[in-house]
């Protein structure tokens, strides 16, 4: 039977852990699989996670002893330190692509299905978003003798052009704080656009600078109706 999340869902340390494991995986395969030590510095990065944990090496532990009878990780033979290695796939019963998302909603928290296919690059290409939007309706309408639904279609937020999906593997979500969450992350979005706009402004007056002792004028930089 695979794992179903309604009769155990995941903690938040065990869900956090066993995302860093999938992470790490797939993005640097040359240190996986991984020490506790290692495990520990993956689950309290302060980048790519939402929210931003600090887990102890207890909790990484007993987490790992969870997931481990839950058959969802498991312990590497042939070290003198201990390494640990995840069995999601197989564990919950998904294929690469549904395992990608749900890794990724694990570690980042809820996002649209541009986010995620865009937050996939280092671990799957997806061909589309077309394509992450099939697999996530899939993991939504999952039966019952499969283990149940995994994710789910977030209410719109206020002002937003498009719906995030959430997991469900640590157990129901409480949709009514969904919106509260999204209009919360309207201020930090708007200081990445005017970092952005900054960074861009100060990249033209540098080619602009250095066309001019080169005596061009790129008609990316001319006046509008000078072309």
């Amino acid at each position: 039977m695979p794992f179903d999340p309604a009769t155990r869902p995941l903690t938040p340390n065990e869900a956090r852990v066993l995302a860093t494991l999938m992470e790490k995986a797939r993005t640097v395969p040359d240190s996986y699989p991984m020490s506790l030590n290692g495990l520990l510095t993956g689950c309290n990065q302060k980048t790519s996670r939402d929210p931003v944990m600090t887990i102890s090496d207890a909790d990484a532990q007993e987490a790992l002893d969870s997931l481990k009878l839950l058959s969802l990780a498991f312990e590497s033979s042939g070290n003198r330190t201990t390494r640990w290695e995840h069995n999601f796939q197989r564990g919950v019963g998904v294929p690469e692509q549904s395992a990608v998302l749900l890794g990724l909603l694990m570690l980042r928290g809820p996002q649209t299905a541009g986010e995620l296919r865009i937050n996939a690059e280092r671990w799957y290409r997806f061909a589309d978003i077309s394509s992450v939007e099939a697999f996530l309706d899939e993991l939504q309408e999952r039966s019952a003798e499969k283990g149940g639904p995994l994710v789910m279609q977030l209410p719109r937020a206020p002002g937003a052009r498009e719906q995030r999906w959430a997991h469900l593997l640590c157990g129901p979500v409480d949709t009514s704080s969904a919106p509260a969450a999204s209009a919360s992350a309207a201020p930090a979005l708007a200081a990445r656009v005017e970092a952005l706009e900054a960074e861009v402004a100060e990249l033209r007056s540098t080619v602009g600078r250095l066309c001019a002792e080169l005596g061009l004028t790129p008609a990316s930089l001319s006046p509008p109706g000078q072309d």
